[in-house]
């Protein structure tokens, strides 16, 4: 497709855009003269876009065979992913595939095939084999955070996938750390390297550090208040382990903290549906695993909080990418025991603040999540659920919040004290002639 500045000034209209950061601007060049590319830069910067503009330039069929693979190391990546695509408006085809849903859904998709496909290596892999998908003609490679590929021990299924790859003309490696272990598998071969992690390549984040230091069994009191005193901002509190942030929450559950959790105990549809409250503010605060420190799309964070430290400095980089994005400004917190120490990777000791206790809980989200059992599978779009909860619905503009479509089911926001009454008037009626469900998403 023939990119002209008319095309991506379109383009970026769907997006709601208004232009290609540097960064963006700097690759969608760098991939015309070069053949293999490394792009370094933090999370939040656009980097999707980034190699989307270049993929979607060198593609030379509408649809028919598939010329550009996307490999990522999870399903929530891949997923967001083919949404950023889809809201582009290019007349080309994607698709992605994951474990987690019918793998019968994506063959049936695959009857025409996309121009674009997506997918987790496992998933990719499991087509080839069933003879699925035919990768002969691909021509673009992109190996999104393939360093998170690497620890995951996804080396094997991706080395087996590029192999299927006889046509390949480009290669894309993206990660938001620096790392000089790039796979052999992936073929490159003095690539140009686009660093935004370097200081002066991105602006400059602001963020504060502060720590809670208490004995072991009053942490959870020093989280709490804690929480009560930012509460009405967004913050994700980081936990090592899914056992911990299940603990956390039947404790905070206790207290009158409203929140969601996430981690990968959770069943695909939970973990969405936390993460589809969290954007559209029926809940202002994230219990999670480091599952959620990268490659989600979720809204701009303002406190990061560390119930436990991570093991590793590439896992604090990666919770902490989460806030001060660009220009914005951060808080960092640390919730400490006594006995423990701070990690060695830390230039310098925050100083630790007093504990303060808070005088109240946070306000609770004026938002609540309504679902509505229709999606793009069901030729449902954000038009058809605004005018069905406006008409049918009586909603006012105000009333009605974020909505997002998946293929089978879709999310509204919906002032809560609107909604048991919006639910007894609207369950069982229609949307494009099919009798949906619509019920509270709790």
């Amino acid at each position: 497709m023939e990119l002209t500045e008319k095309n991506i000034e379109e383009i970026l209209k769907n997006l709601g855009i208004d232009s290609l950061n540097e960064m963006q601007g700097n690759m969608l060049s760098a991939a015309q003269e070069n053949k293999d590319l490394i792009l370094l830069s933090p999370t939040g910067t656009g980097k999707t876009l980034a190699y989307l503009f270049p993929v979607i330039r060198d593609l030379k069929k509408i649809n028919g065979i598939i010329e550009a693979l996307v490999i990522v190391p999870s399903r929530e990546l891949a997923m967001q992913i083919e949404n950023v695509f889809r809201k582009m408006g290019t007349p080309y085809k994607v698709n992605a595939c994951y474990g987690g849903h019918s793998i019968r859904v994506e063959k049936n998709n695959f009857s025409v095939p996309p121009a674009i496909l997506i997918g987790t290596p496992g998933r990719i892999g499991d087509h080839l084999r069933k003879g699925n998908i035919d990768l002969s003609k691909v021509h673009s490679l992109i190996l999104d955070e393939f360093d998170k590929s690497l620890e995951f021990g996804f080396q094997d299924q991706m080395e087996e996938i590029i192999l299927q790859l006889p046509g390949l003309e480009k290669r894309i490696l993206i990660s938001a750390t620096d790392t000089e272990n790039i796979p052999k598998f992936a073929g490159v071969e003095n690539p140009k390297k686009i660093n935004y992690l370097q200081e002066g390549g991105t602006q400059r984040i602001q963020i504060k550090a502060i720590k809670y230091q208490q004995e072991e069994d009053e942490k959870i009191d020093i989280l709490f208040h804690l929480l009560c005193s930012i509460g009405d901002e967004l913050s994700i509190v980081f936990c090592n382990h899914r056992n911990t942030v299940e603990q956390i929450s039947q404790l905070l559950w206790g207290r009158g903290i409203v929140h969601e959790t996430y981690h990968g105990g959770l069943e695909q549809q939970e973990r969405e549906r936390a993460l589809v409250k969290f954007r559209n503010g029926s809940t202002k605060i994230l219990i999670t695993t480091d599952l959620a420190a990268r490659g989600l799309d979720i809204p701009e964070i303002k406190n990061i909080v560390h119930f436990q430290i991570p093991y590793d400095e590439k896992t604090f980089t990666h919770r902490n990418g989460r806030t001060a994005r660009m220009n914005a400004s951060g808080t960092i917190y640390f919730v400490m025991a006594k006995k423990d120490f701070f990690p060695p990777y830390l230039e310098e000791e925050p100083e630790a603040d007093p504990f303060v206790e808070a005088e109240g809980i946070p306000t609770k989200p004026e938002w609540a999540t309504v679902f509505i059992g229709g999606g793009k599978k069901d030729k449902v779009n954000k038009i058809d659920i605004v005018g069905f909860f406006y008409k049918q619905g009586k909603l006012n503009k105000d009333e009605l919040g974020l909505i997002e479509i998946k293929d089978y089911y879709s999310y509204a926001a919906v002032k809560k004290s609107k909604i048991k009454n919006l639910i007894n008037k609207l369950n069982g009626s229609k949307i494009k002639k099919k009798k949906v469900k619509i019920e509270w998403a709790k």
